[in-house]
């Protein structure tokens, strides 16, 4: 199954007073069903709202519903990276609505400090599943496995959209000891090793080889 992740940028930003404490959330669509988003991909309702009643009776109402900060490679949370808690997720036609809570982790104060400063952010929600062509767009199946509703990501316009597509290019596998890549991603590993003066070269090559398997 493939890493999917599907940028939003239709969420607000709020404070609240919560016990005589002034928290920031941020609160919007999340997801949406039955529509082809900008990623051609299309989730149907069934799977996103089967999807969102097991996430939220496994993470969100147990107060495990966390997410990061960034574009992380992989479907694991990673603690060190949490930058919000999801409070609440539900279906809305074919929306799926969400709200999640800034915390007072490292990157959650990061996160309040480019708020602060007027930085526009969006949402990226998570998963793993696999895709199939279907009438000129990407059907996402019914295995598909929502890792996060919502991490914190940089404007799409960024050059992490490039990384996203190198960080895609794997399959996960469901093991005892949680989300594993079936493969390395060698990309990362040229990445690394190329000498400055290559690197975008080197660069070229992954994402022309990266477009050869789409």
């Amino acid at each position: 199954m493939k890493l999917i992740k599907e940028e939003v940028l239709n969420v607000r930003y709020l404070t609240e007073t919560v016990n005589g404490k002034k928290e920031m959330f941020i609160e919007g669509i999340f997801m949406q069903a039955e529509k082809q988003n900008r990623n051609g991909r299309v989730y149907p309702k069934a799977v996103l709202g089967r999807e969102v009643e097991r996430y939220n009776r496994d993470y969100v109402n147990k107060n495990r519903a966390f997410g990061e900060l960034g574009h992380p490679d992989s479907p694991q949370i990673n603690l060190d990276r949490v930058s919000h808690m999801i409070t609440k997720l539900y279906p809305d036609g074919n929306n799926i609505m969400g709200k999640a809570k800034i915390l007072d982790t490292p990157n959650g104060k990061i996160v309040k400090s480019l708020l602060d400063g007027g930085a526009s952010l969006g949402v990226s929600t998570r998963g793993v599943g696999s895709l199939k062509p279907h009438n000129g767009y990407q059907l996402v199946q019914d295995d598909f496995h929502l890792a996060t509703a919502a991490d914190i990501v940089a404007d799409p316009s960024a050059p992490d959209a490039f990384v996203q597509g190198i960080m895609e290019d794997a399959d996960w596998v469901l093991t005892n000891q949680g989300w594993k890549a079936i493969h390395q991603d060698k990309a990362k590993k040229m990445l690394r090793e190329a000498s400055q003066s290559d690197i975008e070269d080197v660069a070229l090559k992954i994402f022309e080889n990266y477009l050869s398997k789409l």
